[in-house]
């Protein structure tokens, strides 16, 4: 029997405000436990909610970017539900009236575009945290995360695979990220995810029972659960069983998802307007406002990026993933005036591989792209061969200074000397008279030897070019 995966994304969005949606309580990560939860926070008798207007323009901002509608009207409501670290009782959410409804974002997988539905984003306000660690078997409370806002993104069921979501997700990310709204760290929950899981018979028009799947912090996490559950409901209906509708939460150190709760409806929370928040209504002049202040998106950008520097879609799609990186990009460009393709590549390459090894974002590269492209401009005009560029650059990733002075440092200037290098190839042949004899006789493949070895004599400071042209004429000699 063959089945198809029906799945739509939750993504909970913490954005990037200094006070909370409905407080002056601070958002800050790390405070201790419940030093940043106000009298509001708590919902203590008599303190009325106030909405952060950065809270709004953030969420139009959004909307914009993917071509949504930004409601002139949308209401508040209460959503009930007892839980302890929801300290009101409620939490108030947007349900039938949210700010922003039906955008797209187009994914890139396979070489194949595909556009996915945003069927809407909401405001709301997160909750408490239950910690469940050095307790002795119970359980504490951290309320300083109750009232942070959040932009909860609920995508069409538009994704067919576990893979699929990731790509999706990571663009999300990387959008949320470039508009300034969020920061992204999902180590520290401002970016996290429940996933909606289904499948059905291929060629069945309605969507099988869906599980709900929590708990999922990680784009590695997303992608294992989402798997283990495709596998599980497709196993448990090929045995004659039914899929529950229920909330599941994935277990990482087992690789397994295993009951929440049963799957409440919307008319288990009991949604009502918050009779202490006024509608919020937006007006065009302010919608205006917040589309001035849009940056380039990452698609516009990776196009211009392709048409203006003459990259592929794949260099582009991956200098262009985040803001910070096509900014170092650019300004290594500028720098050096070098070939972009040549920044490109030691961008995405060398400097790619030392962060990752350090585990480093790019703001935090020991290597600033002021540096990179000076250090570029010296390739570009033969002060130093591509093979030096790359002690050079290890030299200034440990902090030894720009390029210049490390090439004069260490005296790494490359020779450019005519004479100099034909020097070193007749002191290489006269040392290696049975090679040359090889190579006269037909052995072209010692060409390579050769050069390698006039290289390592010059302590690899001929420049390569020279060195081939020089050799190609002796060598025939």
């Amino acid at each position: 029997m063959s089945w198809e995966v029906v799945i739509g994304l939750e993504v909970h969005a913490q954005l990037a405000t200094n006070s909370k949606i409905f407080s002056g309580a601070s958002t800050a990560y790390g405070a201790s436990p419940n030093t940043q939860a106000c009298a509001v926070d708590l919902g203590l008798p008599g303190v009325l909610p106030v909405l952060n207007e950065a809270v709004v323009q953030m969420a139009c901002k959004f909307g914009l970017a993917v071509g949504a509608t930004v409601a002139p009207r949308s209401v508040f409501a209460r959503k009930n539900y007892f839980y302890p670290d929801l300290p009101k009782g409620y939490q108030i959410s947007q349900y039938e009236l949210p700010i922003v409804k039906q955008g797209t974002l187009k994914i890139e997988m396979d070489g194949q575009e595909k556009v996915i539905g945003i069927t809407r984003a909401h405001l709301e306000e997160d909750a408490g945290k239950s910690l469940h660690e050095d307790f002795q078997g119970l359980t504490g409370i951290d309320l300083n995360r109750a009232g942070t806002p959040l932009l909860e993104i609920v995508s069409e069921p538009d994704m067919r695979s576990a893979k699929e979501a990731i790509v999706y997700m990571k663009k999300l990310h990387s959008l949320v990220r470039y508009l300034e709204i969020c920061d992204g760290n999902m180590q520290e929950g401002s970016f996290r995810c429940d996933a909606n899981v289904s499948v059905r018979q291929v060629g069945q028009k309605e969507f099988g029972t869906r599980a709900e799947l929590k708990n999922l912090n990680s784009f590695r996490f997303v992608e294992r659960a989402i798997n283990y559950e495709i596998e599980r409901q497709i196993d448990l209906l090929e045995r004659g069983g039914q899929v529950v509708q229920e909330t599941r939460l994935y277990d990482a150190d087992k690789n397994e998802t295993r009951p929440m709760r049963s799957k409440e409806e919307a008319h288990d929370y009991r949604y009502f307007p918050d009779p202490d928040l006024l509608p919020l209504i937006i007006e065009p002049a302010f919608l205006e406002q917040v589309q001035k202040t849009l940056p380039e998106l990452p698609d516009a950008k990776k196009q211009r990026f392709m048409q203006q520097y003459g990259l592929s879609g794949y260099d582009a799609g991956v200098l262009t993933s985040t803001r910070e990186l096509a900014d170092y990009f650019e300004e290594t460009v500028k720098e050096s005036s070098s070939d972009a393709k040549l920044c490109a590549n030691w961008v995405m390459v060398e400097l790619a591989g030392l962060l990752n090894k350090h585990n480093l974002e790019i703001p935090a590269s020991p290597v600033t792209a002021k540096q990179m492209g000076g250090m570029l401009r010296r390739i570009t005009d033969n002060t130093i061969s591509g093979k030096l560029a790359k002690d050079v650059f290890e030299a200034m990733w440990n902090g030894e200074g720009d390029a210049d002075t490390i090439i004069e440092k260490r005296g790494l200037k490359q020779v450019t000397d005519t004479g100099a290098i034909e020097k070193v190839i007749d002191e290489v042949m006269v040392n290696n008279p049975k090679q040359l004899a090889d190579y006269r006789s037909g052995k072209e493949k010692l060409f390579g030897f050769f050069v390698g070895q006039v290289m390592k004599v010059s302590g690899g400071k001929a420049n390569p070019g020279q060195v081939n042209e020089l050799l190609k004429k002796k060598l025939g000699g």
